[in-house]
C-alpha cells in the first residue's frame, strides 16, 4: 500500500534532460521542415465483422464538367450605407432575381448572405448593377428602425421609414469553382478547389433552409415550429433541427445529414421571459441590472403593432417617470403647433394611444431606438421574438433538462433523418438539378469491426474482463490503494450527516483495500458564515483547520451545498491546490452507498497516487512500439469562454504522461491564452532571462524525473478540439513548439522525438447503426472504410457503451504518423485508451488523455472567476503598456500537488 503523506514519486531528483549548459555555449538548433498531412498507409483487420448503417446519403453527379461562376455582391441604402443584416439581403437578392431575371438570363444563383453568390455557368456580364426596391412591407418586418408610432419618433422621421427602401446592388466576377475537383479528390487527387466547390454546395442547402424561414446556425437549421420546442427552464428552449453538409468520402460524395440541436430564447412575452430567467416569481425581485445586460440586442415585436425592433437597452427610470418629448400636430393642417409637449411614456400609450397598461407603471422601458436617439417601448407591450439563440452557458439543470429531452433511441433517429431527406426534396433545387446532383434515400450501409475489450489487472493481481464496455470493483480491490491517515473532514452544506459519511467511507475503503484512519478532525461550517462571500467562508474554514490540526493535512474531504456550480468550488480548489498544496475531494452527496462512494475512492485514490486498473499489456510491460522506447502520450485541449465572450482568456490544457512504460499515470500543465485562439501559444515560451515558462518544459521535466532518467524518444499527440482547416497548424507549429522546448532543455537534433499526432473530434455529425438490431453499435466499434476521407488517414470508432440515445462516435485523424504503427496497433492503442480513465469503471467515448486535458482546463479555470473580472472592468479588455491585449494568469499548482492528477 502507499501511503498518502506529501506523496513523492521514487525517482531521480529533478534535472534537466541533459547537464546544465553553460551561458556561452550556443544550443544546437535544427530548420524544422514543413511537415504534411499523411495519406490512409491501409485498413485495419482485428476485430469481429459487423454491419452498419451511417447517416451518409449517396450523391451521384452527372454532370461533373459543370462550373461554378463565384461574384463578389456589394449591397448599400440610400446615402451609400451598407448592408449588413444577412436577412435584408437575402430579402434584396430574392427581390433581385424577381425584378431582373431575364437581365440574370434565368440564372438561379445561391446567395450566402454576406459577399458572394454562385452560379452555375456565367452571368451575361463580369459586372452589372441594378437598382431594387423593397416594398414598403418588407421594409417595415425587417428595419430595425421602422416606426411604430412611439413617443420619440418625429413625424418627419415616421414618413420616412414607411416608404419603400431603394437598394443598389453591384455584382463582380470574383472566380471559377469547376464542379470537376470534387470527381478528383474522391479518386484521390490534389486539388485546390474542391473545399470551395463543396462550399458552393453547402450554401445551396443553407439557401434553401433560409427561404423556408429557418435560423441558420453553420450547416444546421431549425424550423419555427413549436412541435420542435423543448423548455429547459430558465426561460430557454431547445429546438431541433437537422445538420445537412456535403462530405468527399471512400466511397464517394456523400450528404451527411443528422438530428440537430440549438438553444433560443423562450419566445413569448418580454416579462415572463425575465421572470423565467431570473426565477423569480414577481415583477418587483426582477434584477433589471441582469435584465438589461440579458435582453441587449433581443428582438421583440411590439403587439400593439405588430412590428419588429433591436432592444439596445432600458430606460433609466420607470415608464410612469420616463418623460419625452412630444411634439403636438395641429388638428387642421397636421403640421407641428407650438411647444413639445413633456410626457411620460405611461401617460403616452395610455391617454393618447389609449392602450390599457396593467403592470409597466413601476417598470423600466424597454429602449429599442438609436444610442443618441431612445425610443422607448412599455415591457408589457413586447414579446421576444422566435428562433432568437441563447448562446450563454447553460446550468447544471438546464443540461439535465436538455440531455433529457434531446435524446432519441436508434430506430426513431434513422427514421426521423431519412423522412427528413425526402420531405426537403433536395434534388428538386434549380443549381443542384442544373448539375445533375442526384441524393439516394437511404442510409449507406458500411462494413465494421468489434475491437476485443483490452484485459484489465487489478488488486491482487486479478484479471479483470470488461463486458459490454464496462466491469466494476464488487469484491475486488484496487491494485496500488493509497493509505490515508492525516486527514479531515469539513462540511459547507447543513443537509449532510459527516459522522455518518466517514463511518461508511472508511469501510468503503477497506473493502478495495485503501487503508483510512478516522477523520483527525471534522469541521461543520458555522451558520452564521454562510451569508459571507465564497472566498471569506474558505478563509474562516481554512483558519479553523490549521487551528485543530498541528500540521497540514494530506487530504481533505469538502462537501459542498451544491451538486453542481457551487460558488464555494472555486475558492475551495485554489486554497487547496494552489496556496496550500493539500490534496482535496469535493462530494456533496444526495444518497451514500457503496456505488457511490467507490466512485468517490476511485477519484481519491488517483489524486494521492494510487493505481485503481491497469491495462494488462500495460502492467506486463508488452504494449506493441512503446514498450521498447520512452513513449510520451499527451492530450491536449484549449477551453473557450462563453460564445460572444471575447473579454474572456482561453485556458489551454495538456497532460502528459508519466512513469514510461505506465500509459495510465498523467500530469497537467495549464495556461491562460488569448481569447477564443486554439493554437497553444505556451508549449514553449522563452522568458527575458533565457529560461522557458512553457508547457512541455514541465511535462518533458517530469517524463524524465518519473521514468528512470529517460528522455522520450516517441511522443503521441492527441489534440482535441481543432477543425480540420487548421490540421497543418497543428503539425507545424504546435509541434515545432514542442521540438524547440526540447531543444532548449538540451536534446540534440540526433534526439529528437519521433511524433504521431491524432485529433480526436466529437463535435461532428456521423453517427453509426446497427443494420440488424434496435440497439446502439457495441463499443469497440470502428469503420475506417467507405464513410471515412478518400485520402487522408481517419477512422470512426465508438468505444463506449451507448445505454441511452444514440451513441456519437469519436472521429480520429492520424496527421502524422513518424513512429510507424500499423493501422491494426494504432486504433488497438486507441481503443485501449478509453479503458485507463482512472474515475470511472466504463470505457469512455473518447481517449483518457484528452478527457483529463478538458478535466484540468475546467478545474483550472476555477480558480479565476473570468467572468467576474470582465464585468469589474465593464467589459473592456486590459492592455498591456505594448498595446498588446493582457490575459490574466492562472495561478499555478503548489509544488506538492503540481504532479498529482489533481483532476481525477
Amino acid at each position: 500500500m502507499e501511503k498518502a503523506s506529501r506523496q513523492k514519486d521514487n525517482s531521480p531528483s529533478l534535472a534537466p534532460l541533459t547537464p546544465a549548459i553553460p551561458p556561452d555555449v550556443k544550443i544546437e538548433r535544427v530548420d524544422l521542415p514543413k511537415r504534411s498531412i499523411i495519406t490512409r498507409p491501409g485498413f485495419g483487420t482485428s476485430g469481429r465483422r459487423i454491419s452498419l448503417l451511417a447517416n451518409h446519403f449517396k450523391v451521384s453527379i452527372r454532370n461533373p464538367n459543370e462550373v461554378f461562376y463565384q461574384y463578389n455582391v456589394s449591397i448599400s441604402s440610400e446615402g451609400n450605407r451598407p448592408v449588413d443584416s444577412k436577412v435584408i439581403g437575402r430579402k434584396i437578392t430574392d427581390k433581385l432575381y424577381q425584378t431582373y431575371s431575364s437581365e440574370l438570363a434565368g440564372k438561379r444563383f445561391a446567395y450566402d448572405g454576406d459577399k458572394s453568390l454562385y452560379t452555375v455557368g456565367p452571368l451575361p456580364h463580369n459586372n452589372l448593377e441594378f437598382t431594387v426596391v423593397l416594398e414598403e412591407s418588407m421594409a417595415k418586418r425587417n428595419g430595425s428602425s421602422s416606426h411604430n408610432g412611439s413617443p420619440s419618433e418625429s413625424s418627419k422621421r415616421s414618413k420616412h421609414y414607411l416608404q419603400s427602401q431603394t437598394f443598389k446592388v453591384e455584382i463582380s466576377y470574383a472566380a471559377k469553382i469547376p464542379l470537376k475537383s470534387i470527381s478528383l479528390s474522391l479518386q484521390g487527387s490534389e486539388t485546390e478547389k474542391v473545399q470551395d466547390a463543396l462550399r458552393v454546395l453547402d450554401i445551396i442547402l443553407r439557401q434553401q433552409a433560409a427561404s423556408r424561414g429557418c435560423l441558420l446556425v453553420r450547416q444546421s437549421f431549425f424550423h419555427d415550429d413549436s412541435r420542435m420546442f423543448n423548455d429547459v427552464g430558465g426561460g430557454v428552449t431547445s429546438v431541433r433541427g437537422f445538420h445537412s453538409s456535403f462530405r468527399p468520402t471512400h466511397g464517394g460524395l456523400s450528404l451527411n445529414m443528422d438530428v440537430s440541436t440549438t438553444m433560443i430564447l423562450k419566445p413569448g412575452p418580454v416579462v415572463d421571459f425575465l421572470l423565467a430567467n431570473q426565477n423569480v416569481k414577481e415583477h418587483r425581485f426582477i434584477d433589471w441590472l441582469k435584465a438589461k445586460k440579458m435582453l441587449k440586442n433581443m428582438r421583440v415585436k411590439a403587439i400593439h403593432s405588430n412590428m419588429e425592433f433591436k432592444i439596445i437597452g432600458l430606460s433609466e427610470k420607470p415608464c410612469n417617470q420616463q418623460f419625452f418629448s412630444l411634439k403636438v400636430k395641429n388638428g387642421s393642417n397636421g403640421k407641428d403647433d407650438g411647444e413639445p409637449l413633456e410626457i411620460t411614456v405611461y401617460d403616452y400609450f395610455v391617454k393618447h394611444r389609449n392602450i390599457e397598461l396593467k403592470y409597466s407603471a413601476y417598470m423600466p422601458c424597454l429602449d429599442v431606438g438609436k444610442p443618441k436617439r431612445p425610443n422607448y417601448l412599455p415591457l408589457e407591450l413586447c414579446s421576444l421574438v422566435s428562433l432568437q439563440r441563447y448562446t450563454k452557458a447553460l446550468s447544471g439543470i438546464q443540461r439535465a433538462s436538455l440531455v433529457e429531452k434531446s435524446r432519441q433511441k436508434p430506430p426513431e433517429r434513422i427514421r426521423v433523418v431519412t423522412d427528413a431527406v425526402r420531405n426537403y426534396r433536395y434534388d428538386d433545387d434549380p443549381l443542384l438539378v442544373a448539375c445533375g446532383i442526384s441524393i439516394e434515400k437511404q442510409l449507406t450501409q458500411v462494413d465494421g469491426r468489434v475491437l476485443d475489450a483490452p484485459k484489465l489487472k487489478v488488486g491482487n493481481s486479478e484479471d479483470c474482463f470488461p463486458r459490454n464496455g464496462r466491469w466494476n470493483f464488487n469484491n475486488k480491490k484496487l491494485l496500488k490503494p493509497s493509505q490515508i491517515e492525516r486527514w479531515a473532514l469539513v462540511n459547507f452544506s447543513a443537509r449532510c450527516d459527516t459522522s455518518h459519511l466517514s463511518r461508511e467511507l472508511i469501510n468503503c475503503g477497506r473493502n478495495k483495500g485503501i487503508h483510512i484512519e478516522r477523520p483527525y478532525t471534522i469541521i461543520e461550517e458555522d451558520f452564521q458564515c454562510r451569508r459571507a462571500s465564497p472566498v471569506i467562508r474558505v478563509e474562516r474554514m481554512f483558519e479553523q483547520i490549521m487551528a485543530k490540526l498541528p500540521e497540514p493535512p494530506d487530504f481533505l474531504l469538502c462537501v459542498l451545498p451544491e451538486r453542481k456550480n457551487s460558488e464555494i468550488y472555486g475558492p475551495w480548489k485554489k486554497k487547496c491546490l494552489s496556496n496550500m498544496g493539500i490534496v482535496t475531494q469535493c462530494i456533496a452527496p444526495t444518497r451514500i452507498n457503496d456505488q457511490y462512494l467507490t466512485n468517490v475512492l476511485l477519484k481519491i485514490n488517483s489524486k494521492l497516487g494510487g493505481i485503481n486498473s491497469l491495462l494488462e499489456i500495460e502492467h506486463s510491460y508488452r504494449i506493441p512500439l512503446i514498450k521498447d522506447k520512452p513513449t510520451m502520450i499527451l492530450g491536449m485541449d484549449v477551453s473557450h469562454g462563453s460564445p460572444g465572450r471575447s473579454d474572456i482568456p482561453s485556458i489551454a490544457a495538456v497532460v502528459g504522461s508519466r512513469s514510461w512504460p505506465l500509459i495510465s499515470r498523467y500530469r497537467a500543465a495549464v495556461r491562460t491564452q488569448s481569447s477564443k485562439v486554439e493554437m497553444i501559444e505556451s508549449l514553449f515560451k522563452p522568458l527575458a532571462n533565457g529560461e522557458d515558462d512553457g508547457i512541455m518544459k514541465e511535462l518533458l521535466k517530469d517524463f524524465y524525473q518519473t521514468s528512470k532518467g529517460c528522455k522520450p524518444t516517441q511522443i503521441i499527440v492527441f489534440r482535441d478540439g481543432v477543425s480540420e482547416s487548421q490540421f497543418s497548424q497543428v503539425i507545424n507549429i504546435e509541434i515545432d513548439q514542442m521540438i524547440k522546448a526540447f531543444q532548449h532543455l538540451g536534446g540534440g537534433s540526433s534526439e529528437i522525438p519521433k511524433f504521431t499526432v491524432i485529433v480526436a473530434q466529437k463535435n461532428h455529425h456521423t453517427k453509426l447503426f446497427q443494420a440488424s438490431a434496435s440497439e446502439n453499435v457495441p463499443p469497440g466499434t470502428v469503420v475506417d472504410t467507405k464513410i471515412v476521407h478518400p485520402k487522408n488517414y481517419d477512422f470512426y470508432m465508438c468505444s463506449q457503451a451507448g445505454m441511452i440515445g444514440t451513441s456519437r462516435p469519436a472521429h480520429y485523424h492520424v496527421l502524422l504518423d513518424e513512429i510507424g504503427f500499423s493501422p491494426d496497433d494504432l486504433q488497438n492503442l486507441i481503443h485501449s485508451l478509453s479503458y485507463v480513465y482512472q474515475r470511472s469503471t466504463t470505457a469512455i467515448s473518447i481517449v483518457a488523455p484528452v478527457c483529463y486535458a478538458h478535466l484540468a482546463a475546467q478545474q483550472m479555470g476555477q480558480f479565476l472567476k473570468f467572468e467576474d473580472l470582465s464585468e469589474t472592468s465593464s467589459g473592456q479588455k486590459s492592455m498591456t503598456s505594448a498595446g498588446n491585449i493582457y490575459v490574466p494568469e492562472l495561478p499555478r499548482l503548489h509544488e506538492d500537488v503540481a504532479g498529482s492528477m489533481f483532476f481525477c
